[in-house]
C-alpha cells in the first residue's frame, strides 16, 4: 500500500509502512483514503476478472498477488417499478453471498502482504462470514467474534471456513468491544469498518454498474450500517467523475432501520439514538457508524437522502422481493423501502443493491 493514500484523518499521519494498524498509533484516530480512489482503466486482457480487473485502483504494490474467490462481476437485473426502469445489483451472489467479499478480498491481499498470520474481527454475521473465507484462502488464522443473535446460517459458515467463533452477549457494540481487548495482546485487529483498504475494493461496484449499464445510473439505493458500503460507492462515481467517465453523480438514498438510525439522525439534525433497538436488518445494526461523518460530508444535501424503515415495512419489502424472484435477507430489503417511499420521480434508471442474499438469514 502506498503510504502517501491512506492518512489518518485526525492528525495525518501517513499509515505505517510496517504492520496493520486499524486506528492511528500516534493519536488513535481511525485512517482514511487522503484522496480520490486512483481509477485507471483495465487495459491489460492478462488481468484476472471481477474486481481484480481495477488492480491498478487499489493503491495497492503493482506485483501484489490477489487473495480472490472470483468476487465482482455479479449480475444487473433489469425490472419495473410504477412505470420506473430499475435494477438489482446482485451483490448477495458474490462468492461468501455478500458485498462484503468485495472488501475482504482487498482488505486480506494488504494483510498478507503484511505477512500477517493471525487476525481477529467482529461482525453482525456477513462480515465476519466474509472474513473467515479470505482469511482462509490468504492462509490467516482468523478468530471472530459475533453477537449470540447473530443468524444460525451466518454462524455456521464462519466455522465452515475454519475460523474461531466467538459469541459474545449482549448488543452488537459488545462484540466490537471484545474484540478491542483482544488486541491489547497485539493481534491484528482486520476491522471491516475501521481499515479502509476494502473501500477500495467497494468502488468497483460503481465501476461495474458504469460497464453494465454503459452509463451512470440515475439513482442509487443502498442500506447502511457503518456506511463503508455507501460511502465506498459514491467515492467510486466520484472517482469516476474525476478521471472523465461522467459529468454528474448518482442520486443516493442512503437506508438504515428505524430501530437504530445514528446517520438518519445525524442527516436530520436529530438527537443521536442511545440504544440498538431489535431489528430484523441485523446487518446495520450499528450505533455508531465508523464511517458517518466521512458519508455525510460527501453526500449532496440537496438532492440526496438518509431513510428510515421500521420491521413492518421491511418485512413487506422482502415479501415483494421474493414475489419478484429475488431472495435477499432483511438488511438488503431495505433499498425496496427506499424506493417504495422515496420520490416519486428518481432519476432514472435506479439500481438497488442488494447487499445480502436470502440464504443467510434463519434460525440458531
Amino acid at each position: 500500500m502506498r503510504d502517501s493514500s491512506i492518512t489518518c484523518e485526525s492528525c495525518g499521519t501517513p499509515y505505517p509502512s510496517r504492520g496493520a494498524p486499524h486506528r492511528c498509533p500516534n493519536c488513535g484516530g481511525l485512517f482514511d483514503w487522503s484522496g480520490m480512489f486512483p481509477y485507471q482503466v483495465p487495459s491489460d486482457a492478462r488481468l484476472p476478472g471481477g474486481i481484480w480487473r481495477w488492480q491498478a485502483s487499489f493503491g495497492l504494490p503493482e506485483l501484489t498477488d490477489p487473495v480472490s474467490l472470483g468476487e465482482g462481476n455479479t449480475p444487473l437485473v433489469e425490472d419495473h417499478f410504477h412505470g420506473q426502469s430499475i435494477f438489482y445489483k446482485m451483490e448477495s451472489l458474490n462468492p461468501t453471498g455478500s458485498y462484503k467479499d468485495r472488501a475482504s478480498s482487498v482488505l486480506a491481499t494488504f494483510l498478507r502482504s503484511r505477512a500477517v498470520t493471525r487476525a481477529v474481527e467482529d461482525s453482525s454475521g456477513n462480515a465476519g462470514a466474509s472474513f473467515a473465507a479470505y482469511a482462509a484462502r490468504a492462509g490467516i488464522q482468523a478468530r471472530i467474534f459475533v453477537p449470540a443473535s447473530a443468524s444460525g446460517p451466518k454462524r455456521r459458515q464462519i466455522e465452515s471456513y475454519g475460523a474461531q467463533l466467538v459469541t459474545v452477549e449482549g448488543p452488537r457494540s459488545a462484540a466490537a468491544e471484545a474484540v478491542e481487548r483482544e488486541t491489547v495482546a497485539g493481534v491484528v485487529y482486520a476491522s471491516h469498518a475501521c481499515m479502509p483498504f476494502g473501500m477500495a475494493g467497494i468502488a468497483t461496484i460503481a465501476y461495474e454498474l458504469l460497464d453494465q449499464l454503459g452509463s451512470i445510473p440515475g439513482s442509487i439505493i443502498v442500506p447502511a450500517g457503518h456506511a463503508s458500503l455507501a460511502l465506498g460507492i459514491l467515492r467510486g462515481f466520484k472517482a469516476l467523475q474525476t478521471a472523465g467517465w461522467s459529468d454528474h453523480l448518482p442520486v443516493m438514498r442512503v437506508v438504515q432501520s428505524s430501530a437504530c438510525p445514528p446517520l438518519w439522525a445525524a442527516w436530520n439534525h436529530m438527537p443521536a439514538p442511545e440504544v440498538e433497538g431489535a431489528t430484523l436488518a441485523e446487518g446495520v445494526k450499528v450505533l455508531r457508524p465508523v464511517r458517518m461523518n466521512a458519508l455525510l460530508k460527501e453526500l449532496d444535501n440537496e438532492r440526496d437522502q438518509v431513510l428510515a424503515f421500521n420491521d413492518d415495512q421491511l418485512r413487506a419489502a422482502r415479501e415483494e422481493l421474493a414475489h419478484r424472484g429475488i431472495d435477499v435477507e432483511p438488511t438488503s430489503a431495505l433499498s425496496w423501502c427506499g424506493l417504495v417511499n422515496s420520490d416519486p420521480k428518481l432519476p432514472e434508471p435506479i439500481i438497488l443493491v442488494l447487499s445480502g442474499s436470502g440464504l443467510k438469514y434463519g434460525g440458531n
